[in-house]
């Protein structure tokens, strides 16, 4: 099955906080196993890969619940169902969720500060029906879209361009990676080749000890075939090279892909999706619109001795 959301998960955490003193990463086995949860699963990562999303679930169930009163913390990364949490549970719920929070005092001014006097509104309203997903996987969730619709945009904006604009975008995203030392040599290796097949060669080092050859091909839509690939791969053995990148704004066949596994060079296939997110990732062509920064509560602080 798949991991529940956080609201789906409090339920659980409650019951086993009504058991005794808990922490987090005590209970994450726990509840892993009541649901029967695979290990990929236990241990899928939320899209930053700084934490467990099952971990990251529970603890947004826990924090939750806290601001309803219904469990409390003893002491540093300990909590505990609380009276209130005790006497819920009694009534056997079949679902503990932001509504089921919405009951008491505490959570609604936490949650919705400014809309406490509008807690009984109707379904149509807006508010009535909260994500499912944590704070933080909307957060994350949002980042993608953005990523995506940049990545899109990226390319269709390098597909307008002329192919001489493309080939210094790539020397531009070579040297923000950090090959071909600078980017006036790079430009100067880059594009001059004159070989079949291949479109430059690149420094792999500012020492120029090793080069990478180069193959760039700027399409809309068509794919890129064994027969191209191929191609590029006898280039780089009539010169003696061993390491190349082909570089393309569309994508490979699997043919393609499946062919240079094979090789005794090493080629790498950079598809448009691979070089949009190589150019968001060195800052070539894009730039930062906004920065948020998120703090934690630093447990270290206020830890006593």
């Amino acid at each position: 099955m798949t991991i529940p959301d956080y609201q789906s998960l409090m339920l659980p955490v409650l019951r086993l906080a009504a058991e005794g003193e808990k922490r987090v990463v005590n209970v994450v086995d726990r509840i892993a196993d009541e649901l029967g949860l695979t290990l990929a699963e236990r241990e899928e990562m939320l899209p930053s890969g700084r934490q467990r999303v099952l971990h990251n679930r529970i603890h947004w169930a826990k924090f939750y619940m806290s601001k309803a009163g219904l469990i409390t913390s003893p002491g540093r990364g300990r909590f505990i169902a609380t009276d209130a949490g005790r006497k819920l549970l009694a009534g056997n719920p079949l679902r503990i969720d932001v509504k089921t929070l919405m009951a008491h005092p505490p959570f609604r001014e936490f949650y919705k500060p400014e809309r406490v006097e509008e807690e009984t509104a109707s379904p149509a309203s807006p508010h009535a029906e909260p994500d499912i997903g944590t704070p933080e996987e909307q957060i994350e969730a949002a980042f993608q879209s953005v990523q995506l619709a940049l990545r899109a945009e990226l390319l269709e904006r390098i597909v307008q361009n002329s192919p001489m604009f493309f080939e210094q975008l790539i020397v531009d995203l070579l040297v923000a990676m950090g090959y071909g030392g600078s980017r006036k040599n790079a430009a100067t290796q880059l594009g001059r080749s004159g070989d079949g097949g291949v479109d430059g060669v690149v420094n792999e080092d500012r020492l120029g000890l090793d080069r990478v050859y180069v193959q760039a091909k700027r399409y809309g839509t068509n794919t890129v075939g064994r027969p191209d690939v191929q191609a590029f791969v006898g280039s780089l053995v009539g010169l003696g090279a061993t390491k190349g990148v082909f570089v393309t704004t569309s994508t490979f066949s699997p043919q393609a892909r499946d062919f240079v596994k094979h090789l005794s060079q090493r080629v790498i296939l950079v598809d448009g999706q691979s070089l949009a997110d190589l150019m968001i990732e060195h800052g070539v062509g894009v730039r930062v619109s906004r920065a948020i920064e998120f703090k934690r509560l630093d447990e270290d602080f206020f830890a006593e001795d």
